[in-house]
């Protein structure tokens, strides 16, 4: 996913600390915590042929890719179904191949020649047809999400809101906006986040670089769907992930009934690594087990350098030394370690 993206010399200055919890999440999270929480992570897409070699075994062929992806993550973020409107048949093959994982949940995206291209007006037989393949997917259906596109700004919200209300109360929706101004303006953001509670449509949170007001943390149902860009396992990816888990650990404790977290990268062929931090993150502070890749027995997984226990400076060497080179060594010591180094 490149929305938001930055250059990665500008990434150590952006201040990625996620926003406090908002009020009105009090509203939406009332507890007691879930005994069985459902957590959910994939990725956005399985044909991934860097993987190769890496989770998937070598020699695995593009049409075996999704048989393979289901060993290894429990959920997917169905983009595919944003650029092509599937009839029931083939959602039922892609179905069929994650039938030995049973609690594994396809998240198809609304197509774009509704989200996009309708202005979400006169979109009901497209919306049919839509919802009549994906429904195909059966248990297996995880939420529905609608992006709308960065140009869409609340100046048409009253069509947002008019099709939101048409869709069926029985599937779970999420919703993303982009625009700026959904963010921005005070009233908009509070209006918008009143009609999704009431429609119990869920609110996408969206966490990339350049676009900080996108992770907002708002909660308009007892679920979360996250959508995480990080840089290619650089330093910040770590913290950042290390911050989440706590905010997610707080919302279980708090009532949050399932999670969804999706990971994106730039360079997508890094998104296991990181996604398996995160598993083992959250079972450590969470005490949940979540559904983690498993590399191949030849593949090394790669670490970020700030993973690496950082050297101690050996006080005690300097004092046994000369007086010249103690003072030589205290300047070594001493100096400014580098940027990734110090992450």
């Amino acid at each position: 996913m490149d929305f938001g993206r930055v250059e990665t010399s500008l990434l150590d200055e952006i201040d990625f600390k996620l926003p406090a919890e908002p009020v009105l999440n009090k509203k939406v999270l009332k507890g007691p915590a879930a005994k069985q929480p459902k957590i959910y992570l994939g990725c956005a897409k399985w044909g991934r042929k860097e993987w190769i070699g890496k989770i998937y075994p070598k020699g695995t062929k593009e049409a075996n890719f999704l048989d393979e992806y289901v060993k290894h993550y429990n959920s997917i973020e169905l983009n595919a179904t944003h650029y092509q409107v599937y009839g029931p048949e083939a959602i039922r093959k892609w179905g069929e191949k994650a039938k030995g994982q049973p609690g594994f949940r396809f998240c198809p995206k609304v197509s774009q020649s509704i989200s996009h291209y309708s202005q979400l007006t006169n979109a009901g037989q497209l919306t049919t047809s839509f919802l009549e393949g994906v429904l195909a997917f059966e248990q297996q259906l995880g939420p529905i999400f609608l992006q709308v596109s960065d140009r869409f700004s609340p100046k048409r919200k009253e069509a947002l809101f008019e099709y939101l209300a048409t869709l069926p109360r029985d599937l779970q929706f999420f919703l993303e906006v982009r625009h700026p101004e959904w963010f921005s303006d005070e009233a908009v953001r509070l209006e918008l986040l009143r009609t999704l509670q009431q429609l119990k449509v869920g609110f996408i949170i969206t966490d990339t670089a350049g676009r900080r007001d996108c992770a907002h943390m708002e909660l308009t149902v007892p679920k979360a769907f996250i959508r995480f860009v990080g840089n290619s396992l650089h330093p910040t990816d770590y913290t950042r992930i290390d911050d989440w888990v706590n905010r997610i650990h707080y919302w279980l404790e708090q009532g949050l009934k399932e999670l969804y977290f999706f990971m994106h990268m730039h360079d997508e062929a890094y998104s296991p690594e990181l996604s398996v931090y995160l598993a083992d993150k959250i079972k450590a502070v969470c005490g949940v087990e979540v559904m983690r890749p498993q590399f191949v027995a030849a593949a090394e997984p790669v670490k970020a350098a700030t993973k690496a226990p950082a050297k101690k400076p050996a006080k005690a060497a300097t004092k046994q030394a000369p007086k010249a080179a103690a003072k030589k060594a205290t300047k070594a010591v001493t100096k400014k370690p580098a940027k990734k180094a110090a992450k």
